[in-house]
């Protein structure tokens, strides 16, 4: 078997994630932020001809490629990874963000590992194909770099879905987000694949007052107390707990030992482990926190219009996010709990929305596998669930599976991993970027032999 990308391609990896962190592509939420089109260009310079591209807003552009395979009855797959990055706070940093500098083997910046990285190692593995280096797989091959993923791709991923389809019609999709392994004592590695995410469904809460003088409080109907009540009793709440399919198939294949896998499988028990959990690995203990609840996060409260008037009006937004399989009754249900009285007094409303999963199995699942077995000499992959929402989400809405695969050295653990995400001082290790280029080039591969095969 060759490699579409062999482990010279690690320097070609590199040179292209340092460019796309150079960049600066930051989303802040509004249409004039992002500037994604500063990397389409280096991507359609990297692969030296021009691509598809889309541009719902001036700057917000995404570039499509599309291989034809041999066969047009055999499963297509899409490579999909986005171009823009979170917001930093530079005083937190060690380094520049965007410098992209190597520091004894690790590459520093915004989007390091969310998700730069894999865009850049998806383009390596793709490549070859577009070229001609490499013979067409099976089925068409696909590449999306998107814009907008930071800010729930309505000018990315979700706009060409919606208007653009045909640009992005495939059977099977790689994306975020690429765990690292799981060490196992006495075994080898566990590799998690990303199958299912939960779902965001934001909540805003609206308290409304009587407005008066603020220089007498006292017996006055104030907005932003009640708000603030809501804001204390939501976050003392925790969330509801469920143990879903995708959390058991998850924990029964980590490694763990008997004790910790029967806690964290049972809903008594595993917030109690969670607390033992967090004194020697807190950022693992919230991964696992948010993979076993339904989890509510008031993060921005705006009220009140001078200080020295009493608030008529204020609201908090709620980041709450579903589990699979759970429906949007589960929100207003422990809302109702935990707010009491308070509840019948405040105007809630959201968005709707699902998790979304795709199956641990099929050719995909295969082709995943043998990927791994054939690079590490294990097959120890198992079905993970991530709390974030990604681009996936769009396509699994339309019945098409969707995975996160990658593959990483030792110089970042599973939980300080998890850290990294929107977090100071992200990284990744340069000889990961060499590794998931040469599992994804395998993931095409075998995908193209088995079905060429059915």
């Amino acid at each position: 078997m060759s490699d579409g990308a062999d482990a010279r391609t690690e320097g070609e990896v590199l040179e292209l994630l340092q460019t796309l962190i150079r960049n600066r592509c930051v989303n802040d939420g509004s249409e004039a932020s992002g500037h994604e089109a500063r990397s389409t260009a280096a991507l359609e310079g990297y692969f030296g001809e021009p691509g598809e591209t889309v541009e719902p807003a001036p700057g917000r552009r995404s570039v499509v490629y599309r291989v034809p395979g041999r066969d047009p009855t055999a499963p297509r797959l899409m490579l999909m990874g986005h171009l823009d990055v979170v917001p930093v706070t530079e005083e937190g940093w060690s380094v520049d963000p965007f410098g992209a500098e190597v520091i004894d083997g690790v590459v520093w910046g915004r989007g390091a590992v969310d998700m730069l990285n894999i865009t850049a190692a998806m383009a390596a593995a793709f490549k070859p194909y577009l070229t001609g280096k490499l013979p067409p797989p099976a089925g068409d091959l696909v590449y999306l770099a998107a814009a907008d993923e930071e800010s729930g791709g309505g000018l990315g991923a979700g706009w060409i879905m919606e208007n653009r389809p045909d640009l992005i019609e495939c059977d099977y999709v790689l994306t975020e987000v690429a765990f690292p392994h799981l060490h196992s004592p006495g075994r080898p590695p566990v590799y998690p694949v990303k199958v299912a995410e939960k779902g965001p469904a934001w909540r805003f809460i609206r308290g409304a007052g009587v407005p008066s003088h603020g220089s007498q409080p006292y017996g006055t109907d104030n907005a932003v107390v009640k708000v603030a009540e809501a804001v204390a009793a939501i976050a003392r709440s925790g969330g509801p707990v469920e143990i879903t399919p995708e959390w058991r198939n998850f924990v029964e294949g980590a490694g763990w030992d008997p004790a910790r896998t029967a806690a964290l499988l049972d809903p008594d028990l595993v917030d109690a482990e969670i607390e033992d959990m967090a004194v020697d690995d807190p950022l693992l203990a919230r991964w696992v926190h948010a993979c076993t609840h339904t989890t509510f996060s008031p993060n921005l409260v705006r009220g009140g219009t001078k200080v020295n008037i009493v608030a008529d009006r204020a609201i908090v937004e709620v980041d709450v996010r579903l589990l699979p399989g759970q429906t949007e009754q589960v929100i207003e249900d422990h809302l109702r709990k935990v707010l009491g009285p308070l509840y019948e007094e405040l105007e809630i409303w959201g968005e709707p929305a699902r998790a979304s999963s795709s199956p641990a199995g099929g050719p995909m699942w295969d082709a995943i596998g043998d990927a791994f077995e054939s690079l590490t000499g294990s097959r120890r992959i198992v079905p993970a669930l991530t709390p974030v929402g990604t681009d996936g989400r769009f396509f699994r809405a339309k019945g098409i599976e969707a995975y996160g695969v990658g593959l990483y050295d030792d110089r970042v653990a599973f939980s300080e991993f998890l850290g990294l995400f929107h977090g100071n001082d992200e990284r990744v290790g340069v000889a990961s970027l060499g590794l998931t280029a040469r599992l994804l080039s395998r993931i095409i591969e075998r995908l193209s032999d088995l079905t060429s095969r059915m």
